[in-house]
């Protein structure tokens, strides 16, 4: 049995991607991404819920602020790194942890958290976390 919740925000960054493979992305461009965090838990504490949808919301909203309007390659803490979709999805699903074991969601007794960017309506990747 396991249950979760998901909460929904979006990031508009610059960036450009390093690697033959990358085509045309090499160069800068802009992109949105739609991003999903769903919160895992395998029981649900004594209100009923898996975790606070607000204080959920609030701190996926903070991660998504210190990178939306931003040239991710200028980004001290993303230098040298290719930030491909899948990378920024782990990049929001470490920082997302690292905030519930702080307890920014409150006293959650989460299993786990999956990050998904949704690139366009036919493509998204996503990133799990073990808590």
């Amino acid at each position: 049995m396991s249950f979760s919740v998901t909460v929904r925000d979006h990031i508009m960054i610059a960036h450009s991607l390093r690697g033959d493979v990358f085509g045309p992305a090499q160069q800068l461009h802009g992109a949105t991404f739609l991003v999903d965090a769903t919160f895992r838990a395998d029981e649900l504490d004594g209100h009923g819920v898996v975790v606070d949808i607000g204080r959920a919301s609030e701190v996926l909203r903070d991660i998504a602020s210190a990178l939306t309007y931003r040239n991710l390659d200028e980004e001290p803490d993303l230098q040298g790194m290719n930030t491909t979709t899948e990378r920024l999805c782990q990049i929001i699903g470490d920082r997302l942890a690292a905030r519930v074991k702080d307890g920014g969601v409150g006293e959650a007794n989460l299993s786990g958290i999956v990050v998904t960017l949704h690139e366009s309506h036919v493509a998204w990747a996503s990133y799990e976390v073990t808590l």
